[in-house]
């Protein structure tokens, strides 16, 4: 029995909404019609004065699992996802162990199509065990299923090694994606230079630490050839690498996330762990350029960098609490209230960057709303608001420090390859 999605405010061409009815039969969207249709014998999801999009795309987050269950797992995170409107997500390989053999592709593969609710694509490991010291069996990974390679967590410091990585995906036909860090300028530090750390006299992680790893591997993904995209980019200097990267020709793509372009280091209330990151939170003027780099294709995607952590971790105190914040749950409604309400973008922009560009980038069949293609469908309430609330989220992880804000834009029914996996109650 197919589903009829009656009454979906779509965003058609001039960013205007219009009113159509959508047809799912098993798991393609079979057509979209602007006349009432006959719903008999199908199932009817009336989806009047809510916004409806292709299903929301984030290639980069953690699930945690395998070894880090208390913080997540794929079944959690997963349902997490869906309920931030996202049908297709790409899980980092830091776990543990981390994802560097084939056994544990297949592992995160089987656990996500027996215990998941959202697509699951898995990255494969740059180096063994992400040391930095002996690049990974690319080939075996990819045959095994990952769609590229990464040692997110902790940046490649070796440009030998990172360029033999750039050389060896290049010629398997799948990207870099890079941990941008060098470990010589971060050490023992959680904030970055700014108003927060001059203010409380503490050891600062400078914008350079980033940017240092974006020139180089934007050098070596020109000699390679590679497809490179930069993860979580935080600062001016890196949007400005980026940029001229692209000038010249360089197959580079970048994604930043919403903290980085919302919150500033001068936002942070005090010792709080639920501000720990990494990146940190910037200046007031690397948030501008991180922004001004997404208007301008700099940046290409939108991501999350989902990081769960267990409260008692959280609570440790900063200096010994680890580094990130959750991110699904939220993502949507904070960009839709802080850039679209406002009128600073729109609505179409908002949707793509988190939709057709990321699929666009990774070469995914999927960010479309459009009949024949794959039924990934998000409804979202762009009325409703209510105030963050970490208690409510779905994801093991509350660490958020967006708690209490007021926000709207919510999600409130996913579908994955034609099937409701997860509506509001």
């Amino acid at each position: 029995m197919g589903i009829w999605i009656l009454n979906a405010q779509v965003v058609a061409e001039g960013n205007e909404l219009a009113k159509r009815h959508i047809l799912v039969e098993g798991r393609t969207i079979e057509q979209i019609v602007e006349a009432r249709p006959d719903t008999a014998g199908h199932t009817v999801i009336d989806a009047e004065g809510k916004l409806v999009t292709p299903g929301l795309i984030d290639m980069h987050v953690h699930l945690r699992e395998p070894g880090f269950e208390h913080k997540e797992t794929i079944a959690s995170g997963t349902r997490s996802a869906a309920r931030g409107g996202f049908t297709t997500i790409a899980c980092m390989p830091n776990t543990r162990p981390v994802i560097d053999t084939v056994d544990t592709v297949k592992y995160v593969l089987d656990k996500a199509e027996t215990e998941g609710v959202v697509r699951v694509l898995p990255y494969g490991c740059i180096t063994k065990n992400e040391l930095g010291r002996e690049l990974t069996d690319f080939e075996a990974l990819k045959e095994a299923g990952v769609i590229g390679f990464t040692d997110d967590g902790v940046g490649v410091q070796s440009a030998q090694m990172m360029k033999d990585a750039m050389a060896k995906a290049a010629s398997i036909g799948l990207p870099v994606i890079a941990h941008c860090e060098d470990n010589t300028l971060v050490e023992g530090a959680w904030v970055s230079e700014g108003e927060f750390s001059r203010k409380h006299g503490l050891k600062a992680i400078p914008n350079e630490s980033e940017a240092i790893h974006v020139g180089r591997d934007c050098l070596l993904a020109e000699a390679t050839g590679v497809h490179y995209h930069v993860c979580h980019v935080s600062t001016e200097q890196s949007v400005r690498l980026i940029r001229h990267a692209k000038q010249f020709g360089i197959k580079v793509t970048a994604e930043v996330c919403p903290h980085h372009l919302i919150l500033s280091d001068e936002d942070i209330p005090g010792m709080d762990a639920n501000w720990k990151m990494n990146p940190p939170l910037r200046t007031p003027r690397d948030v501008q350029a991180c922004i001004e780099g997404l208007l301008d294709g700099t940046i290409d995607i939108i991501v999350t960098d989902h990081a769960p952590h267990s409260a008692e971790e959280k609570a440790r105190g900063v200096d010994l609490a680890p580094f990130g914040i959750t991110g699904f749950e939220t993502a949507f409604p904070l960009l839709y209230t802080k850039f679209v309400a406002t009128g600073q973008w729109t609505l179409q922009f908002l949707v793509d960057k988190m939709t057709s560009l990321p699929a666009q980038v990774f070469g995914l069949p999927y960010g479309k709303l459009e009949a024949g293609k794959e039924a990934d469908i998000t409804i979202i309430d762009l009325e409703k608001e209510k105030p963050v609330n970490p208690d409510e989220f779905l994801s093991k992880g509350k660490n958020t420090p967006f708690t209490g804000w007021s926000l709207k834009g919510w999600p409130t029914t996913t579908i994955v390859g034609g099937k409701v996996v997860w509506t509001e109650a």
